[in-house]
């Protein structure tokens, strides 16, 4: 899981450098262009909260050892990250409609791809999640299985404030 996560790492940073040389070479160092609709900073923020929130979750699941207790932990981590999730897919329509695209322009085509695979991974953690509250409910879940889940979804959230400070401020 390691090894995933620091390919990942690497993954976001050559994203993450190109933004920030779009960033750099901005005429009249305006940025974000004038012509692409503003984000949504504070909504942004406050489900950044719930997805922070889902990893406190997340890890008080991996601390306890009451399985009735940790399944609620586990809905609860998978709820918040969802809600997440979900405003993400609601912040990608309104700014279709607004005009930002992939194709336009440059700052457009890095959005999308930079929050996008941040959202893709989370789609994907959370299933990962999904599978281990199943495994937990069958009783399945091996300690060690469940400790690797957890570093992937650390990764996926603990990612986000950096993605979230470089895209959106």
């Amino acid at each position: 899981m390691l090894i995933l996560v620091v390919s990942e790492v690497m993954f976001f940073a050559g994203f993450l450098s190109g933004f920030n040389i779009l960033r750099a070479r901005s005429a009249a160092g305006y940025w974000p262009p004038p012509e692409v609709p503003l984000l949504a900073v504070v909504p942004t923020a406050v489900v950044s909260v719930a997805l922070l929130l889902s990893a406190v979750a997340v890890y008080l699941a991996g601390r306890d050892s009451n399985r009735r207790s940790v399944v609620r932990k586990l809905r609860v981590g998978v709820l918040l990250a969802a809600s997440f999730v979900g405003y993400q897919v609601y912040e990608f329509v309104v700014l279709a409609r607004e005009g930002l695209d992939m194709v336009t322009t440059a700052y457009g085509g890095f959005f999308f791809t930079i929050v996008g695979a941040h959202a893709l991974h989370c789609v994907v953690a959370i299933a990962i999640l999904l599978w281990s509250l199943a495994r937990v409910l069958r009783g399945e879940l091996s300690p060690a299985m469940f400790r690797a889940v957890r570093v992937f979804w650390y990764f996926v959230v603990g990612l986000w404030p950096i993605l979230y400070a470089q895209v959106y401020l």
